[in-house]
């Protein structure tokens, strides 16, 4: 089991849900960006909120995590609300992006070490269509001031320079370090230093 399971799988074991059950505000602000039917992939999705409110709004949800305890609770929830997904257990490190393949790549709060964070940034700007978008939201080194969730590790948090350059071959539509009420379950929850991106693919649009 990797690293990233051992932390997370007890992290989203019994029945509240740690990051709350309502999508990232961010995401939600961005949604309408999205082409009807978008073929979403969703990194370190967790609990599936955000997989679960993009689904109803018609798009393929496609959503990778570490934990089977956070997938479990997502193909519930899916279920309930008679939404189909794939949910896939894998590890960041190991879970290879499709080139060329989605719409949009979704990454809110999935904070990686800056070696696999590299590594996975690279497969997000090969992996999306042309046209196709990168969606991110996750917290700056700011927001160890704040200590209103998030890693305690620097080297996890995000830095807008950073970002810029993992992101080459992108067109960065937003790119915006900002100061926000985050409140996302009882982990998640008061004023945060959040780093937001929204990027496209050069080339048209599916049609």
């Amino acid at each position: 089991m990797s690293q990233a399971a051992l932390f997370w799988n007890p992290r989203f074991a019994g029945e509240q849900y740690a990051y709350g059950n309502a999508p990232n505000d961010f995401l939600k602000e961005q949604a309408p960006r999205l082409a009807a039917g978008s073929r979403v992939l969703s990194l370190g999705e967790g609990e599936g909120r955000n997989a679960v409110y993009l689904a109803a709004l018609g798009h393929k949800l496609t959503a990778v995590d570490a934990a089977h305890t956070g997938l479990i609770k997502l193909l519930q929830r899916a279920a309930q609300h008679n939404l189909d997904m794939t949910a896939t257990l894998a590890d960041l490190a190991d879970y290879p992006i499709a080139p060329g393949s989605w719409d949009a790549i979704v990454s809110i709060f999935c904070h990686l070490p800056p070696g696999l964070r590299r590594q996975v940034l690279a497969g997000c700007v090969a992996g999306l269509a042309p046209g196709g978008l990168f969606i991110l939201e996750g917290y700056t080194p700011r927001q160890l001031g704040f200590g209103t969730g998030g890693p305690k590790d620097p080297e996890l948090l995000l830095e807008p320079d950073a970002l810029r350059q993992e992101l080459a071959g992108l067109e960065l539509l937003h790119l915006a370090e900002v100061q926000r009420e985050v409140i996302e379950g009882s982990l998640h929850t008061g004023m945060a230093a959040v780093l937001q991106i929204v990027a496209r693919k050069p080339g048209p649009t599916r049609a």
